[in-house]
């Protein structure tokens, strides 16, 4: 029994725990530090900050709460709250198209609301659903289809600035050469939409980097292709030293600068299409139904004057007709291929250029009827497929007597839902 006890005794000092030595060690080293950090206390009188102190400096319960952060807003263009809305001095009213549309025919609804394609706030000009006009309808008022005449004086006024001395048959050679297919592929495509908005600032910055610009026209616009001269140096001030065909060269100025050009905003968007009157009557003037329904069969069985390429030249189609109306009482020109806003624009265009009457639009055909007292015109509207520009700088005046103002020399090309 002795022996056994010794044994116990010996086991239980060999398994002993040691972390009693460790504690010993830890509490020394403690001690020694809380004495050592109470000595430089006392010598160096070391005094800590409120902000350190809990107790000396608490939180208020304002400061307690956190303050919710607002949330991220990722940059837009839309978000005009800080800008000002853009100032142009361009005497003339912003349309989307300056050779398919005419302020002289009034639209009889809206498809959409008044959204200006220029976005909102952007622009100083308000948007009346057709254009913005550069002088605002609730400050002076301008009679229906009539353009403010101060405007037409400033337009005429800058041009004749920016556009100096006019050029010598040698400085026109020179340019043509420089704008040949050979030589620059640098060229502008006027399609169906006409000369639209955006296009003026197309130009200018063409402009930036040579003195003329070539500008090839195709399909609906090159029916009238006065108009879209006439519109051309209207909007962008310049002067069209070339034209062959469809084809124009359209020189700058003298004292045009890049740097002093005009403020073009640009439309984000193409506004809708207003509602115009419809182009063809279930009955026309002078004519009973049934005289009607059996012109609209004889007009589709008549023999096609031509048939219209897509996106072609058009120039020739006016005296056409014309020649044709001499011989003819009926017209039919075969639209096959075209889309049926282009061929309602063509229609619409020769309703008011030769002037005739229009049948229908019936299998992708343009009918149209010279009426019972036709009178040839004397004065024909002929353009020839190639002008010379060659000393002609003072028949720019003449031309504005006999075809008028670049606003009243074309119609409204357009046609409403219940044509389609």
């Amino acid at each position: 029994m002795v022996f056994t006890s010794k044994m116990f005794i010996f086991i239980g000092r060999a398994f002993r725990p040691k972390y009693s030595i460790t504690r010993r060690h830890l509490f020394s080293t403690l001690t020694t530090t809380s004495t050592s950090s109470s000595n430089l206390h006392q010598k160096y009188s070391f005094k800590p900050h409120q902000s350190l102190h809990p107790n000396l400096n608490p939180k208020s319960p304002n400061q307690s709460e956190q303050k919710t952060k607002a949330p991220y807003r990722p940059p837009s263009s839309l978000d005009r709250t800080r800008t000002k809305p853009l100032r142009s001095d361009l005497p003339f009213d912003f349309r989307f198209s300056y050779t398919e549309s005419s302020p002289a025919v009034r639209p009889i609804g809206l498809r959409e609301p008044k959204y200006s394609p220029f976005g909102p706030g952007r622009l100083d000009r308000e948007w009346t659903g057709v254009c913005a006009p550069a002088v605002n309808p609730k400050v002076e008022s301008v009679e229906e289809g009539k353009e403010d005449l101060k405007l037409e004086e400033k337009r005429k006024m800058k041009r004749e600035i920016i556009q100096g001395e006019p050029l010598t048959n040698a400085e026109r050679k020179a340019l043509m050469e420089t704008c040949q297919k050979h030589k620059t592929k640098r060229q502008i495509n006027l399609g169906r939409d006409g000369l639209t908005h955006n296009m003026l600032n197309d130009i200018h910055n063409h402009w930036k980097h040579a003195e003329a610009v070539r500008i090839k026209c195709m399909g609906v616009p090159t029916v009238d292709m006065k108009n879209v001269s006439t519109q051309l140096e209207d909007k962008t001030f310049g002067k069209i030293i070339h034209r062959h065909g469809g084809q124009l060269v359209l020189y700058r100025g003298r004292n045009y600068h890049p740097k002093r050009r005009p403020l073009i905003p640009l439309m984000l968007w193409k506004p809708q299409e207003p509602i115009y009157p419809r182009l063809i009557k279930t009955t026309i003037d002078g004519l009973s139904m049934e005289e009607t329904k059996e012109m609209r069969k004889k007009g589709l069985a008549v023999p096609a004057l031509t048939k219209l390429a897509k996106n072609g030249y058009y120039g020739s189609l006016i005296p056409m007709v014309r020649d044709a109306f001499l011989t003819d009482e009926l017209v039919r020109v075969d639209c096959k291929g075209l889309q049926k806003s282009d061929y309602k624009k063509i229609g619409c265009k020769l309703r008011d250029l030769v002037p005739c009457i229009l049948v229908t639009f019936d299998k992708e055909q343009i009918v149209i009827w010279r009426g019972k007292d036709y009178k040839p015109i004397e004065d024909g509207y002929f353009v020839t497929d190639r002008e010379s520009f060659d000393a002609l700088e003072g028949n720019s005046e003449i031309d504005t007597k006999e075809h008028g103002s670049p606003d009243d020399n074309h119609s409204q090309y357009k046609s409403d839902s219940e044509d389609e």
